[in-house]
């Protein structure tokens, strides 16, 4: 390892723009001649569209088109889409409504555009927008997803009678019953995990021009995956062929996954674009936000665990009804079934599971990938019940999952999942160190004297990661393959580009991938460029999500450099006559090995584009690529311990400690790895404590801004202890497994066990607010 190299705690490179405000985000994009766009939302839940009277709208200065959801069906643009393919118990295909990015009938979720004003200015619009007339016709409404399955509730789509988008399973129904009917001990739960809204720290935005003269689109968006976003807006919704579309996504502030889909807002900018013969921008505002970027989490879960009586796991059976609120979004069918149950066995060898999810509508913001992506609804749901399972089995709350742990590898679990390596031993150990988990009691007792509750909860959570191989994903419904792309250009005097189709969103991309560069050849960091987020620039690439930038997108650079190293090395050694085979790479040189003959990779280069002295048969340049499809996810893993005290005066909770052990596989820049874990860590105990995005019975969104949807501050979460145990990935050659989720997989049960060891009482739903928890204390 070098200074700047893999395993080098790096400052990133990114940050300088960042930090003195030269970063360039799509609303900072201005256009010649550039209109504003502003979308006119329905106020109801459900409701069908009469009439919209655009006429006084259209007669205001600066007022370019009042366009509507009839003119976009007119002009055969397509319904948005989920791509990846759900088939139910029975054989049947999932149940997709139609969801046209503005309605021409029916509304069926708070915020459904129906109507976009284009303007000369972003007020100007705002203004005629109040002036546009629309006539509604309200349908009865159902917005929880209890209610939505019952007989006789309102329906959303005629396509999905009694609102079910599918009734899924996966594992042995008949032996996991078997395993349970010989059972000593059977633990069952009721769980929720609450609905959450995103927020990322930039709101989404779109830029979208149209050139005439070429006939070719350009769009500029707030994009995880802009490739991804140009294949479905051509393919799927006819805005363009894929050749006369170009998407960038420049920097972005955040996405959590919410940024990963195709929303209705880029198509419209695009459409208009080029109905207005003018480039058209819409930046999305705070509350537009709330109402319409996708949604994360909302499980209602019944759950079954049997236990042998030695206290070992036989047998999981789960029940999961999945809110998907008004349609179907991008990967929304997959968040629920193979990001969720999949991973129902957490860390835990347990012979038999069943689960069964079903997917339902109701008239809510469409609920896709948050930070996780079923994987902490998996986590959350297995961790909570092995710390019930402890409590009512009376047995230590460790030495239960110690009990249970994998050990032996690889393991194939009951749900399709292969977990390849792991030491789960070796995290609860690191955890329980950290925090003195022995002198717990002592403190408790301390704690209790001062008149405090004080609990300890433990979380040890497993997620996979990297969201590959693409043949396995295919058979399983992906419409994608899920491989990375990467090319290395060395250009003439030596500089190195690196071109990726993974995207930065506040990852460190930037800094990460060109240790990689420099660890291998030996050269700063300075000396190389990382170039994304442009698909008129990259090769094809699947952007970024699912922990997967340094497992698949990383690994790809490396085959890239490969390859170029391999050809740089035939040229270094022509020139210094000696044999490849005796040519190593040090310190930016092609040296020959036991001699002080070398060449600097400059010259290396030159020779390349020169080509006055190159091998026989060698074409000139010094630029390779290479696509990289993983064998296998990646299984990153950990425990998070957390020590608090709760005020049964005011149910306040306050941290104590924090631990997080976890098995990352090798760390590329542990400085950047630490940031990612902390604002995992954050997210999810602002899940555990704090957020929750809820509607009233009329479907009217009643935390639609920060006055109503708390998100967690600086004085409500603690200083983290963060450690790392290793074990190399052996599916990808760097030996890397993925850190971007893992806290928010993992935060939540570990501050809920701990409030409810803390409380005495178990039955706790999140978030666990002040006011619920001490209603919790004092019910009867």
């Amino acid at each position: 390892m070098g200074v700047e190299g893999i395993g080098a705690r790096v400052v990133r490179k990114e940050d300088k723009r960042f930090i003195t405000g030269k970063g360039r985000y799509v609303d900072d994009i201005k256009l010649l001649g550039m209109t504003y766009a502003h979308f006119i939302r329905s106020p109801h839940a459900h409701a069908k569209v009469k009439k919209i009277d655009a006429s006084a709208a259209l007669k205001l200065p600066g007022v370019v088109a009042v366009l509507t959801g009839q003119e976009l069906v007119d002009d055969k643009v397509g319904n948005l889409i989920c791509g990846w393919a759900i088939t139910s118990k029975d054989g049947s295909p999932m149940k997709m409504g139609a969801w046209p990015a503005m309605a021409p009938e029916t509304v069926r979720f708070v915020g459904q555009a129906v109507a976009v004003v284009i303007a000369d200015s972003k007020n100007l619009a705002r203004d005629a927008a109040e002036a546009v007339v629309v006539d509604y016709e309200e349908l009865p409404v159902v917005a929880d997803v209890r209610a939505a399955i019952k007989a006789g509730a309102p329906q959303l789509h005629p396509e999905a009678p009694g609102n079910q988008v599918y009734d899924w399973v996966i594992g042995d129904e008949a032996a996991t019953d078997a395993a349970f009917a010989k059972a000593a001990n059977v633990v069952t739960m009721d769980l929720t995990n609450n609905r959450l809204a995103p927020n990322p720290m930039e709101p989404r935005s779109a830029v979208a021009s149209y050139d005439a003269a070429e006939e070719h689109f350009t769009l500029y968006t707030t994009s995880q995956n802009p490739h991804v976003a140009r294949l479905v807006l051509s393919a799927f919704y006819n805005i363009a062929p894929e050749h006369k579309l170009r998407v960038i996504a420049p920097d972005v502030g955040g996405g959590f996954g919410s940024k990963i889909y195709i929303y209705p807002e880029e198509m419209v900018a695009l459409w208009a674009s080029k109905k207005t013969g003018r480039p058209v921008k819409w930046t999305s505002d705070r509350t537009e936000a709330f109402l319409t970027d996708a949604h994360g989490r909302d499980h209602v879960t019944h759950a079954e665990m049997a236990f042998d009586a030695n206290n070992k796991i036989t047998g999981l059976k789960v029940k999961t009804y999945a809110n998907f609120g008004a349609y179907m979004s991008l990967f929304s069918s997959a968040v629920p079934t193979y990001l969720y149950a999949t991973l129902l066995s957490g860390q835990y060898n347990i012979p038999q599971i069943h689960a069964e999810v079903i997917g339902v509508y109701t008239n809510t913001t469409p609920v896709d990938a948050y930070r996780g992506a079923g994987r902490p609804e998996a986590s959350y749901l297995v961790e909570r019940m092995m710390e019930t399972a402890a409590r009512q089995l009376n047995v230590d709350p460790a030495a239960l999952r110690r009990n249970n742990f994998i050990t032996q590898f690889p393991h194939q679990t009951p749900v399709i999942m292969a977990y390849d390596t792991g030491d789960f031993n070796a995290s609860l150990d690191a955890a329980m160190k950290a925090i003195d988990y022995a002198g717990f009691p002592a403190r408790k007792a301390k704690a209790k004297a001062d008149g405090k509750l004080r609990g300890i909860g433990l979380s040890c959570y497993i997620e996979a990661c990297g969201i590959a191989p693409s043949k396995a994903v295919g058979s399983l419904g992906a419409g994608v393959g899920l491989w990375e792309s990467a090319e290395v250009r060395v250009n003439p005097v030596g500089t190195i580009e690196i071109l990726t189709g993974s995207h930065s969103h506040g990852q460190g991309h930037e800094t990460t991938f060109c240790q990689l560069v420099a660890d291998r050849l030996g050269i700063p960091i300075s000396q190389v460029s990382i170039v994304h987020g442009d698909t008129d620039k990259v090769q094809f690439g699947m952007g970024t999500y699912g922990s997967r930038s340094a497992a698949v997108g990383l690994t790809a650079i490396l085959k890239a450099m490969e390859k170029m190293e391999a050809k740089a090395k035939k040229i270094a050694a022509h020139a210094l006559e000696a044999s490849e085979a005796d040519i190593v790479i040090e310190n930016g040189e092609f040296k020959v090995t036991g001699t002080d003959k070398a060449i600097a990779l400059p010259m290396v280069a030159l020779a390349a584009y020169t080509a006055h002295n190159l091998p026989d048969g060698m074409e000139p340049g010094l630029k390779e690529s290479a696509f990289y499809d993983p064998s296998n996810f990646t299984f990153p893993a950990g425990t998070y311990i957390c020590e608090l005290e709760v005020d049964s005066g005011t149910g306040k909770t306050s941290f104590v400690n924090f631990v997080a052990a976890d098995d990352f596989g090798r760390l590329i820049n542990p400085m950047i790895v630490e940031g990612q874990v902390h604002g995992g860590l954050v997210q999810g105990i602002g899940q555990a404590l704090l957020e929750h995005a809820m509607y009233d019975a009329n479907g009217q969104p009643v935390t639609a801004s920060f006055m109503d949807y708390a998100m967690p501050r600086a004085d409500d979460v603690p200083s983290f202890n963060l450690s790392h145990t290793t074990t190399l990935c052996p599916g990808n050659p760097l030996g890397i497994k993925g850190c971007g989720e893992a806290g928010a997989i993992g935060a939540s049960a570990a501050v809920i066990n701990a409030i409810t060891d803390a409380i005495g009482k178990n039955n706790l739903e999140m978030p666990a607010t002040p006011d619920r928890v001490w209603r919790t204390i004092h019910a009867a």
